[in-house]
């Protein structure tokens, strides 16, 4: 017999739910502070995914500033 996971319904974590800051620090997640986090390895599969990424940071700070 398999389970669906329609069919199951995890318990709450001890202590009841946990916020996504606290998921994060328990995880060592930190937030970007700047383009140099981003261009660390594993973050980008390649030096133009990562600059079309930061491109359309760009144009989109640039849209809503206008």
């Amino acid at each position: 017999m398999t389970t669906h996971s329609a069919d199951y319904a995890p318990e709450p974590p001890e202590g009841g739910p946990v916020s996504l800051d606290e998921l994060a620090r328990r995880k060592g997640v930190r937030p970007v502070e700047s383009a140099d986090d981003l261009a660390q390895d594993g973050v980008f599969e390649s030096d133009e995914e990562l600059d079309a990424f930061l491109a359309h940071v760009k144009a989109t700070r640039r849209a809503e500033t206008t």
